[in-house]
């Protein structure tokens, strides 16, 4: 067997310690008994033989692992153009997809599914091709989480399914190639390459500019990885591909990264620093989405619906928008934080806030619903409260990670805030919003919480009696503060006894607070099917409740005396009639407008 040979580019890496993460540059593995040289294909890889070979003699030439070791001594500034440029061991052709077949898997947040539509957007402009059949694909990439073990477990248990499906591979056929993106390829780096032999691609959050390259690199059987975090990569000029042709809402990227550093949280570090998007190219995006066409999923005379009628404006830290790209707006205003709440950085000056684009995304089309998620607690001034309650289109609907109800341990969290300061601020929303929905997180168990912390968080379930809720055992994760100074100390059985009882209070507090909607009735945006029912739609309120109704015909109140049913993209009116801890039921009144419904209530 051959021994390892490796090209690695070490960059220092600004206010993140002392060395960056290993960046890319390729990772070969030459694998005992089958090598390029000696691999015995037919009539397709024949074709390829010759180039592929090209290939490994121009990588062999090129930089050495000492090369990119001297060149990081000095600081090196980042030109777009010099990352843009193919690398000299590479053609352009060799770059193209060649109508490669591509399937593509998302695990985790939102964020990883806006990830995987800027992913396929990059890999189809330069040549792929995307499959729904995992048996005819050429790449298969997995767009990961780390947030849990669970969440990397899952994965591990994937990849063991698959290497069945790549040693299976016909020589008739090109070699499959395997991918793992996002956050879990940025926490563990080689260790996914050393580990399962069979991974062929490593990409960061902040590397999918670079996935035509790393699959070019896979093609000649070696492994590639770039897992470099930027500083300023937003993806603003890569509009995402929506694979779901029938689908009424879509996720907008607005900013990436985190800079809270919670002492569980391991974001920050495969997320990396907080930076925004220009609000200049969100606005573009929302337009676009907004002139979109909806196709239902199934036969209708309506052949196409205009318009996208819901976007969530993605972020880790959300409601912290802060565009700096425009001068004329990077005065020295500060931050105006929610009362009682403080960063565990220093305050950041001018700059368009989090406020500004609420407005102008909500002024793209008053038809369209905006929501945003995930938004930190300490980023709800009065101006940003008061615009969701004003705008007719933006969902009086808020997301309040709490994760605590005591006091204690949301300073071992490094949250920012005290109990008291958060129960202050839930009431100041709903004052400020009256109707509001609010849902939050809850961690079960974290290092040193007492049977009286737990105690403390069940009597803030009771207390607040959120719409909805996501409650989950801690997970401890390395490079985190946690990790370093605090000891993992709730034993296992207790924290998911302790997860038992928190999910088994939010139910009961949740149905109470949704049964107040029985008897009312509701804009709900239609999604499509019932998935326990061909016989009922479903769809959203503007708490984001899922809503259950019967396919009937109705009137339109547009066109007085037409009678319809119900599409994807359509407002209908729904009398509730029952309410349970997830879900509302009623019957369908009327198809209408967001504006109509508006000015009606």
């Amino acid at each position: 067997m051959h021994p390892l040979q490796c090209v690695l580019q070490v960059q220092r890496s600004l206010g993140w310690g002392p060395l960056a993460s290993v960046s890319w540059l390729s990772l070969r593995m030459c694998r005992a008994h089958s090598s390029l040289s000696s691999t015995t294909c037919s009539s397709p890889e024949r074709q390829e033989d010759g180039a592929r070979k090209d290939f490994s003699s121009r990588l062999a030439a090129g930089p050495t692992f000492q090369h990119f070791l001297k060149s990081a001594s000095a600081p090196q500034e980042k030109l777009s153009s010099e990352v843009e440029d193919p690398p000299p061991y590479l053609t352009m052709d060799e770059l193209l997809g060649r109508q490669r077949k591509v399937y593509l898997e998302t695990y985790g947040c939102q964020m990883n599914v806006n990830d995987t539509e800027i992913a396929w957007s990059i890999l189809q402009k330069s040549g792929y091709l995307r499959t729904s059949n995992l048996q005819e694909a050429d790449v298969i990439l997995l767009v990961t989480c780390s947030i849990r073990e669970k969440a990397e477990q899952t994965i591990w248990n994937r990849l063991h399914q698959l290497k069945a499906l790549k040693t299976r591979r016909p020589r008739s056929r090109v070699p499959l190639r395997i991918g793992i993106l996002g956050c879990m390829a940025e926490r563990l780096k080689e260790e996914i390459l050393n580990r399962e032999k069979m991974v062929d691609v490593l990409a960061g959050p902040d590397a999918y500019r670079d996935l035509p390259r790393l699959l070019a690199v896979a093609e000649s059987g070696q492994q590639a990885a770039n897992v470099l975090l930027s500083l300023d990569e937003t993806y603003a000029d890569v509009m995402p591909v929506q694979t779901n042709p029938s689908a009424t809402s879509a996720f907008v990227s607005i900013m990436r990264g985190c800079d809270n550093m919670c002492s569980y949280c391991i974001v920050p570090f495969t997320r990396g620093r907080e930076r925004s998007r220009p609000v200049a190219s969100i606005l573009e995006e929302v337009k676009k989405l907004s002139e979109q066409v909806i196709r239902p999923p199934w036969p209708s005379k309506v052949l196409g619906l205009q318009g996208l009628k819901e976007v969530t404006l993605l972020g880790q830290n959300v409601n912290s928008f802060r565009d700096n790209s425009e001068v004329q707006f990077n005065n020295a205003v500060s931050t105006n934080l929610s009362r009682g709440f403080t960063t565990n950085y220093k305050a950041k000056q001018g700059g368009l806030r989090f406020a500004h684009l609420l407005d102008q995304v909500s002024r793209v089309d008053p038809e369209m619903r905006i929501r945003f998620t995930s938004p930190h607690p300490k980023d709800f001034p009065d101006e940003v409260l008061q615009l969701i309650h004003e705008r007719d289109n933006i969902c009086k609907q808020i997301h309040l990670p709490a994760q605590s109800g005591s006091s204690r341990v949301l300073e071992a969290m490094r949250r920012g805030y005290s109990r008291e300061a958060y129960v202050e601020l839930v009431h100041h929303i709903r004052e400020s919003i009256p109707g509001v929905s609010l849902s939050s997180d809850f961690i079960a168990g974290f290092c040193g919480e007492t049977e009286e912390d737990h105690v403390q968080t069940v009597s803030l379930l009771r207390e607040v009696q959120y719409n909805m809720g996501f409650l989950f055992a801690y997970s401890m994760r390395q490079k985190t503060r946690a990790y370093h100074r605090l000891k993992d100390d709730v034993p296992e059985e207790v924290k998911l006894r302790r997860l038992e009882e928190l999910i088994t209070v939010f139910r009961e507090e949740a149905t109470k607070a949704n049964q107040i909607s029985v008897g009312c009735t509701q804009l709900v945006l239609v999604e499509g099917l019932s998935k326990r029912s061909v016989t009922d739609l479903c769809g959203r309120n503007d708490g984001n409740l899922k809503v259950i109704f019967p396919d009937a015909e109705m009137e339109d109140v547009n066109n007085p005396g037409l009678r319809v049913r119900a599409q994807p993209g359509d407002y209908v009116l729904v009398k509730i009639t029952s309410a349970s801890s997830q879900t509302l039921r009623g019957h369908v009144l009327c198809r209408t407008t967001l504006k109509d419904s508006s000015e009606n209530c």
